[in-house]
């Protein structure tokens, strides 16, 4: 356990009784670590924090000073984040290049040809980057003339369907990577959904959530939950397939009952109930969530979390998540 500290730094927070130093108290050690050390040193046992507090008592013996270390408490060295954070950086500034792109040859801007080599030099980079991070790249278009293909489908017919397409393709990704290494952890699909919509609700969703310091920020999660599942409702719910089981019409904005119709129809029969009862829990969670005032991390944590879930199974369940299923 000692070698934790071969590459960190220590300091103390020292409380002083009747203004002498001679009856000085260090009450807390606070030892700085680099990312890799600090994530181990977070998750020590009792026993091996008491290590670690027995070798820091003997790199620094207390009683020399008149001093006592009751507490040891474990920080991050943000130095140790400089470079990582500016390869990111470096990594979200090729990302908007190709997105810039990507959206200028599809809404009247340069001919593809004159900028398909930039853009596939730049696509292989990211590519790479990509990989050694071990993310998902979320474009699938290697060659503009593959992006050609998809908005001259009909699927993205006016230059605003293939801005907020673009934008909603890396949103999630872009979220990732400002995050660092604080981020959301690995999930079964890190790629967006091809919802734009809803791909751009949920990156701000994991923004909000990761810069919220507040009650009010808190609460603001909340509010766009609320928002990605009215837009994933108003996705995929088809008012004369998915009749309400309660016989009760919709309103615009009443997700919960329009995605009860849907997984209603879309998972029903025996076959499908254990499927349709974990949707329909992760569904009213989230539902419940979003409708409280959550007014703290984990309430807020918990809402985001259970919308994802929501905004997945219905993805895989639509077809969205099926191999070479390309969205839109």
């Amino acid at each position: 356990m000692a070698a934790l500290l071969d590459n960190a730094s220590i300091e103390f927070d020292v409380s002083s009784t009747y203004g002498s130093l001679l009856f000085s108290q260090i009450t807390t050690a606070e030892i700085y670590a680099p990312l890799q050390d600090y994530e181990r040193l977070k998750s020590l046992s009792p026993a091996d924090g008491q290590a670690i507090l027995d070798a820091i008592l003997e790199i620094w013996p207390p009683r020399a000073h008149n001093m006592e270390i009751t507490t040891v408490v474990y920080r991050l060295d943000p130095s140790s984040l400089e470079g990582s954070a500016h390869d990111n950086a470096q990594l979200l500034q090729q990302i908007d290049s190709l997105r810039n792109l990507m959206i200028a040859v599809s809404t009247g801007g340069p001919r593809i040809d004159s900028v398909n080599a930039e853009y596939r030099s730049g696509y292989d980079n990211v590519d790479q980057r990509l990989r050694e991070l071990e993310l998902r790249n979320p474009n699938p278009y290697r060659d503009l003339w593959d992006w050609y293909g998809k908005w001259s489908s009909g699927d993205l017919p006016t230059y605003r369907s293939r801005r907020e397409y673009i934008r909603g393709l890396f949103a999630p990704l872009e979220v990732r990577l400002r995050e660092g290494p604080f981020g959301r952890g690995a999930e079964v699909f890190e790629e967006p959904t091809g919802w734009s919509r809803v791909d751009r609700a949920l990156g701000e969703m994991c923004k909000r959530l990761e810069e919220a310091t507040s009650e009010e920020q808190f609460q603001a999660v909340g509010l766009i939950c609320r928002e990605s599942m009215i837009s994933l409702a108003k996705t995929v719910y088809e008012p004369d397939r998915h009749v309400p089981t309660d016989g009760t019409t919709p309103s615009a904005s009443d997700a919960k009952r329009m995605l009860d119709a849907y997984l209603a129809v879309e998972l029903s029969g025996r076959t499908h109930e254990a499927a349709r009862k974990h949707a329909k829990a992760a569904l009213d969670l989230a539902n419940n969530l979003q409708h409280r005032r959550t007014a703290t991390f984990r309430e807020a944590a918990l809402c985001a979390e259970a919308t994802s879930s929501v905004v997945n199974l219905i993805a895989i369940v639509s077809g969205q998540r099926d191999p070479g299923a390309s969205g839109g």
